[in-house]
C-alpha cells in the first residue's frame, strides 16, 4: 500500500501536467473552431447585408416608380385605384406625391375615404398601435 501511495505521489505531477496539456490543447482546438464559425457568421452577415441593401434599393426604386405612375395619372383614375387598395399603402403613396397631385386625388375621392387616408397620413406613427388600426378601420367601414 505504501509503495502504491509513493508511486501515485511520484506520478501526480506528471499526471497533472498531462491533464493540463490535454485541456490546453482542447481549449486551443475549441478556440480555432469558434474562430472559424465567427468568420463564417461574419461572411454570412456581410452577404445578407449586401442582399438587404440590394433589396432596399430595388424596393425604393419600385416605390419611386409607383409614386411617379400615380403622379402622372388623372386624379379620378388614381383616386379610384387608391380607394381599392389597403389604406396604409394608399396613404404611403399619397404622402410621397407632390401636395398638388395628392390634393387633386383626394378631391376626387368620397369624403370618408379621403378623410381616413388623411388621418392615416397625419397620424402615421399611431397607425400600427395594437387594437387601434384594425378595430377602428373595421368600425368605420361597417
Amino acid at each position: 500500500m505504501r509503495k502504491a501511495r509513493e508511486y501515485c505521489l511520484n506520478i501526480a505531477d506528471a499526471a497533472v501536467d498531462a491533464r493540463f496539456a490535454w485541456q490546453k490543447k482542447t481549449l486551443a482546438d475549441l478556440e480555432l473552431e469558434i474562430a472559424k464559425r465567427v468568420e463564417l457568421l461574419e461572411a454570412k452577415t456581410a452577404e445578407y447585408q449586401k442582399w438587404l441593401a440590394r433589396r432596399d434599393e430595388f424596393s425604393k426604386k419600385a416605390q419611386d416608380s409607383v409614386v411617379t405612375i400615380y403622379a402622372r395619372m388623372k386624379p379620378d383614375a388614381a383616386a379610384a385605384q387608391l380607394v381599392a387598395m389597403d389604406e396604409e399603402t394608399a396613404a404611403a403613396i399619397l404622402a410621397k406625391l407632390d401636395p398638388r397631385n395628392a390634393s387633386a386625388i383626394l378631391n376626387d375621392m368620397e369624403a370618408t375615404h379621403a378623410a381616413r387616408l388623411t388621418a392615416t397620413i397625419s397620424g402615421a406613427a399611431n397607425v400600427n398601435l395594437p387594437g387601434k388600426s384594425k378595430s377602428q378601420s373595421g368600425d368605420k367601414r361597417s
